[in-house]
């Protein structure tokens, strides 16, 4: 059977089309994806992210433990509620997963992680304390649920939905989450538009999912999240990196801190072996096809693999995200594989679009 969100019967009385999202019964749209995708880039969308898994890490030694389990530096996190972006690795080297991690005071962090890797990364983090007296607390917050309010409008709609809320988050930072009672909000995102992630008891969610929806926010589904991550060359867990996949060669060589002596799980393995591909953005330059994952992609370099593709609604043509050879340059022509047919594509260095802006040139 699949699991459901809290706001499984909203989704349904919306007339969402549901799916199988890796074991959950999710939206994909609501109508009209392209319509879905417009409305974040333009004012306000809101989706439901409460399949994703907070993980609480409780203790003393909270700070020491995810130090050695997370490849960034928790030690930049100072200031309570300022958030960092990190793969998790296996001794390997490869990512476990991507997460982002809360810091609310010494003896407590938050991870917020993969829905598809939530109950792999919890049994990871528990074997990695195992055995340490100082190992702290790890909690999944099962009794939470989060939505994700995003577009130019995105705080302003919130403000209105929440208006309490808007003293203690107004100059909030990028990056940063604030605690007011049971909620935490942080502005974060998936989209490459500002906005906030809203975590709160599964208990309320409905209420405020009623009232966002009040306030002229567009319910968006997993389609739209897609095309909008991959218009901001977001990667996706289980495409763009995999257990298989060291960082650098996933374009997120900046999530790693291999500064100092600092000693984490991957280290050993990361300095071990050299960056060997890299990922970049390809741009369809003429018709009949769109971009797939899977697809090879020919350059004067060697092959390349397309992890992540799709017709983008703001570009009005397909892109892609690639593992492509060292030396590839953007600039560059490609032919990819689509289907039976090599067609042409430039080679880009994502993002292809933040905040409405297009920032790649493929004319």
């Amino acid at each position: 059977m699949l699991k459901t969100t809290p706001l499984n019967a909203a989704h349904r009385a919306l007339g969402a089309r549901m799916v199988d999202f890796g074991g959950w019964d999710m939206p994909v749209n609501y109508g009209s994806q392209i319509e879905e995708h417009r409305a974040v880039r333009s004012d306000a969308g809101m989706f439901d992210v409460s399949h994703m898994l907070a993980v609480d890490v409780h203790g003393a030694g909270a700070r020491e433990f995810l130090r050695r389990a997370l490849a960034n530096n928790v030690d930049k996190l100072r200031e309570p509620g300022r958030a960092l972006y990190s793969c998790m690795l296996n001794h390997a080297g490869g990512v476990i997963d991507d997460l982002i991690a809360y810091y609310f005071g010494e003896a407590w962090f938050r991870l917020v992680v993969n829905a598809g890797r939530a109950e792999g990364d919890v049994a990871w983090l528990d074997a990695l304390g195992r055995g340490d007296a100082a190992a702290p607390e790890i909690r999944p917050r099962h009794d939470l649920a989060m939505i994700a309010v995003q577009g130019p409008r995105a705080r302003e709609r919130v403000w209105q939905a929440l208006p309490e809320t808007r003293a203690a988050s107004e100059t909030l930072p990028v990056f940063h989450g604030v605690q007011l009672d049971e909620l935490i909000l942080a502005r974060t995102g998936y989209t490459g538009e500002d906005g906030f992630e809203l975590m709160l008891p599964a208990a309320r969610v409905e209420m405020l999912w009623q009232r966002l929806l009040a306030c002229g926010v567009t319910p968006c589904g997993l389609g739209a999240r897609d095309t909008l991550r991959l218009e901001a060359g977001m990667n996706l867990w289980g495409q763009d990196m995999d257990e298989s996949v060291l960082p650098p060669d996933a374009g997120l060589a900046w999530t790693v801190d291999l500064a100092g002596a600092r000693d984490f799980v991957g280290r050993s393995a990361l300095l071990a072996h050299p960056q060997s591909r890299q990922l970049l953005g390809l741009v369809l330059t003429e018709t009949g096809g769109v971009l797939r994952s899977h697809q090879k992609v020919g350059t004067d370099a060697g092959e390349g693999l397309v992890t992540s593709g799709s017709f983008s609604p703001t570009l009005n043509r397909s892109i892609a995200l690639a593992r492509l050879p060292l030396g590839v340059e953007p600039g560059a022509p490609v032919r990819v594989a689509v289907r039976d047919k090599q067609l042409a594509a430039l080679v880009v260095q994502p993002p292809f679009v933040r905040k409405g802006r297009i920032l790649v040139n493929f004319n």
